[in-house]
């Protein structure tokens, strides 16, 4: 029997892929994929933590989640009845919002379900919310957006994120050409066009790009300066692929009740990240 919440194989990822691609469209699905017994695992975690920048004392990392969810999107979209081929989608937004602290040896039941379609100019794009519970309770929600590209879609519009001024610099970083490589080891997330150079020339790109989610991560962890998260939400859309190796930088408005940020190239010129931050912290020694 499956494991739900174990990563997809690269063989059943790429045997899922092709299929995928011999689609011709249909309905879009009112499906859900559950996992009932999900860890948090200390070691897990601390891979995690220490591949985005996370201080090792500062806790479950907000997004770390979201890494447990993934193989649940994974197997939604390679199912049969799933519209669109999973490759050569684009993921345009992600929202968490976490609700209760977490901590190692917490036990989740984590459920992932398509939500709607959203209509984008460039394609038709679609939501996968994502809950996890603990002991009945929700603690942990998230929420990607995705895009097929093609003619303008139907719903309601794809969700933006503005927010204020990103005018201080905060941390400059220079990302290895491994990267994609090294994520992939700790988020199950091996698509081609993240850790091959050839993979990604395949999908039209001239290089391996950065996961979307580790710089989102990245940028949480430095935001948050080893802080362990109690309850926030961290909303982001990704505008323009970061390539590797490469060179990006992290600017932010000022600390309050919301934050807004930016991830820019190294000269400042383009925008990779579009993101707001809205955090309850606690001391990490406690």
């Amino acid at each position: 029997m499956t494991d739900m919440a174990e990563p997809v194989s690269t063989l059943a990822l790429a045997g899922g892929a092709l299929r995928g691609l011999l689609r011709r469209g249909g309905a879009f699905p009112d499906a859900t994929l559950e996992a009932g017994g999900v860890w948090l695992r200390r070691e897990a975690i601390d891979a995690y933590a220490q591949t985005c920048g996370f201080a090792a004392d500062a806790g479950v990392p907000l997004t770390f989640p979201h890494i447990l969810a993934f193989p649940l999107q994974m197997r939604l979209m390679l199912a049969g009845d799933f519209p669109y081929p999973v490759m050569g989608l684009v993921h345009l937004s992600n929202r968490i919002r976490q609700h209760a602290p977490l901590k190692a040896g917490d036990r989740l039941a984590i459920a992932v379900r398509t939500g709607r379609l959203l209509a984008h100019d460039k394609g038709q794009a679609f939501s996968l919310e994502t809950t996890a519970r603990r002991d009945g309770q929700v603690v942990w929600e998230g929420t990607s957006v995705y895009l097929r590209l093609g003619g303008p879609g139907q719903g309601e519009p794809a969700p933006t994120v503005e927010g204020g001024a990103t005018d201080t610099p905060v941390e400059r970083w220079t990302l290895p050409a491994d990267l994609g490589r090294r994520y992939a080891r700790v988020s199950g997330d091996a698509n081609p066009i993240h850790t091959s150079a050839l993979g990604a020339r395949l999908f039209g790109f001239k290089r391996a790009i950065a996961h979307g989610m580790w710089v989102k991560a990245r940028a949480v962890a430095a935001l948050t300066q080893g802080a362990a998260v109690e309850a926030g939400e961290v909303e982001v859309a990704f505008r323009a692929p970061v390539f590797l190796p490469g060179e990006i930088q992290l600017l932010a408005g000022p600390a309050g009740a919301e934050r807004a940020f930016e991830i820019k190239d190294a000269q400042g010129a383009r925008t990779h990240l579009r993101g707001r931050l809205d955090l309850k912290t606690q001391d990490p020694s406690c």
